[in-house]
């Protein structure tokens, strides 16, 4: 052991970092960003809100960001404020907040796994003791299984992602109101894929008024195709919200970046269209995988999970040698698939025939009753 890693804590030696494989290929269908480029008319419109701070860059920012938390409330509606907003670098940082604040050293946080693999090591960065309840046999949760989690392991936060990552699938709300009626304290709905929902229903937020410890977060990563400026936020009572203000770093969010942010929100009715696109390329492949005999789940998200895989390893390898790159999740069978534009689509589409034809020994298709019984 080196002297610094012997100086390091010791529940972070021998860790490794965060990071998605990435490879240089035509087609990259592996991170669930937004394939779309920024519209040209809503890039100048973002820099226009960029070119009236330029000026004042020798100055702080709004330490409380006031301004955007105003735009997101109002984009968010529900009858929410500023007050009920908070906003930071990415909905990474915005997870990390409630943990430094509600949670740390003997502390506990209780997650459901599959999910989204940073909570885990957000949890060990904080000092928090991540708790892994794992989901049901189909990979979805119930009211009665989140509630005898919780009941069991009684933990300080609970995450909940809906649209769950990896699987694509979104909460019922009895799952929510169990997991808030069992816990006692703060319970952390994920909603980075919400604006990808089939049911635009399916949102929490019309469930926080009158629930203290129910927390929404979301990201600008996914929908306004604003991964790489780094802005998340929550919903969230107003007292909570101010609580995060101790843990905060001073002048946290750039005012570039309020300013981008702003100025995306602005555009939000014209981003929309292409969301709306990006979900008919998701269900366009759970459509055309479920008619090559793969079983794929029904998808609130911008991504799918495909299944159907003797070996998942071998046909992510056959699939990449054809110039598109998917993910391997790690779950026995499966692959996870970002929806892309629709020439992306089709590339994917082919690169699965031509797999399919030349390496049948890797996949398992399995019959139209079976698919209806995947998640």
């Amino acid at each position: 052991m080196s002297e610094i890693e012997n100086l390091l804590r010791e529940d972070l030696r021998g860790q490794s970092p965060y990071g998605a494989p990435q490879l240089d290929v035509p087609v990259q269908l592996n991170t669930n960003e937004n394939a779309f480029a920024i519209p040209d008319e809503v890039a100048a419109v973002v820099a226009e809100f960029i070119g009236r701070e330029l000026r004042g860059l020798n100055r702080y920012p709004d330490r409380d960001a006031v301004a955007l938390r105003t735009d997101l409330a109002a984009y968010l509606g529900h009858g929410l404020t500023a007050d009920h907003v908070w906003a930071a670098n990415g909905s990474n940082e915005i997870l990390q907040q409630l943990l430094q604040a509600f949670g740390g050293p003997g502390r506990t946080v209780l997650g459901f796994m599959p999910s989204y693999s940073m909570h885990p090591l957000l949890a060990r960065g904080t000092g928090t003791a991540f708790v892994d309840a794992g989901r049901e046999a189909d990979y979805t949760l119930s009211p009665q299984y989140v509630r005898e989690a919780i009941e069991r392991h009684d933990p300080d936060l609970v995450f909940l992602v809906s649209p769950n990552n990896p699987t694509g699938t979104a909460l019922e709300p009895d799952v929510i109101d169990a997991a808030y009626e069992a816990a006692r304290g703060i319970v952390i709905v994920d909603e980075a894929y919400a604006e990808f929902a089939r049911d635009p229903r399916s949102t929490a937020l019309g469930r926080l008024a009158g629930r203290q410890r129910l927390v929404v977060t979301r990201t600008m990563s996914k929908a306004f195709a604003f991964a790489g400026a780094r802005v998340g936020y929550l919903a969230a009572d107003p007292e909570l919200v101010e609580k995060l203000l101790l843990v905060r770093l001073p002048y946290h969010l750039s005012s570039i970046t309020q300013a981008a942010a702003r100025g995306a929100l602005a555009c939000a009715a014209q981003l929309q269209a292409e969301v709306d696109e990006l979900k008919h390329q998701r269900d366009r492949i759970v459509k055309n995988l479920r008619a090559k005999g793969l079983p794929v789940a029904d998808s609130d998200a911008n991504f799918v999970l495909v299944g159907g895989l003797r070996d998942a390893a071998g046909v992510w390898h056959a699939i990449l040698d054809q110039g598109v790159l998917i993910r391997d999740v790690g779950l026995p069978g499966r692959l996870r698939i970002t929806a892309g534009t629709e020439d992306e689509t089709t590339a994917l589409l082919d690169a699965f025939d031509t797999a399919l034809a030349q390496r049948p020994e890797l996949f398992d298709r399995a019959t139209e009753e079976q698919q209806e019984q995947q998640p």
